[in-house]
């Protein structure tokens, strides 16, 4: 068993690892736990009711939070030609084709979230390998493959977050700083929980919202009621 210092044995002392609260007063514990000197995030992780073995039963979107993450993101588009200035006007860090995806192939990864014209994914998918595992890969599912690039970067840099339930049947997704307080992160919740209902799959059966767990990123983490969501939703 790990050794955990005294400011995380505090903090785990206010929390019931067998409790389950409401989550409004979930959200509040949580920022509670909070004790690093730096500005934590705050992370959710969502059971859900479906089996990831099954096609059908891939749960897989991005929500637009709407306090974002209280980070800048860096955005990379894989495009040409005229798209190339739109996708500069709307923000995007890094700009370009082949050149963009041999720089790439040689270790270059400073970027959080990559976009592409659909004519360019025959070239981005030979740096599927790398972009792939690191979740950086342009997906049509997330809006991230569009012609429309400008609104997607602005997208990605105001806080969307792309999300994909695990071999487990988790969805694990960040909901902003601990300095958002309780009230912005519980709306930043309420629009991911949103979306996850929408993408509910039809061959999913029973409890859907089977476990949820809130933490920061040093905290413990703060198991929800999951009945409680309903009124967070309505």
């Amino acid at each position: 068993m790990p050794k955990h210092g005294k400011k995380y044995n505090n903090s785990k002392s206010k929390v019931d690892s067998n409790l389950k609260v409401q989550v409004k007063d979930g959200v509040k514990l949580a920022l509670e736990t909070a004790y690093a000197k730096f500005d934590e995030n705050v992370d959710v992780a969502v059971r859900l009711g479906v089996n990831p073995k099954y096609a059908d039963q891939m749960v897989r979107g991005a929500v637009s939070l709407p306090h974002g993450l209280g980070k800048d993101v860096r955005v990379v588009a894989f495009c040409k030609g005229e798209k190339e200035a739109e996708a500069r006007e709307a923000g995007a860090d890094e700009v370009g084709g082949e050149e963009l995806i041999e720089k790439i192939k040689e270790g270059w990864l400073e970027f959080d979230k990559a976009v592409a014209t659909p004519d360019m994914m025959a070239l981005v998918g030979k740096i599927g390998r790398v972009l792939g595992p690191r979740g950086l890969m342009p997906n049509a599912k997330t809006g991230t493959v569009t012609f429309d690039l400008g609104n997607a970067i602005r997208e990605l840099k105001a806080g969307k977050v792309e999300f994909k339930v695990d071999k487990a049947g988790i969805v694990h997704a960040p909901l902003g700083k601990v300095s958002f307080g309780p009230e912005k992160i519980l709306e930043n919740l309420k629009a991911l929980v949103e979306t996850l209902q929408k993408l509910k799959p039809s061959s999913a059966k029973g409890t859907y919202f089977k476990g949820i767990a809130l933490s920061t990123t040093m905290g413990p983490g703060v198991r929800i009621d999951s009945s409680s969501l309903k009124g967070t939703i309505d």
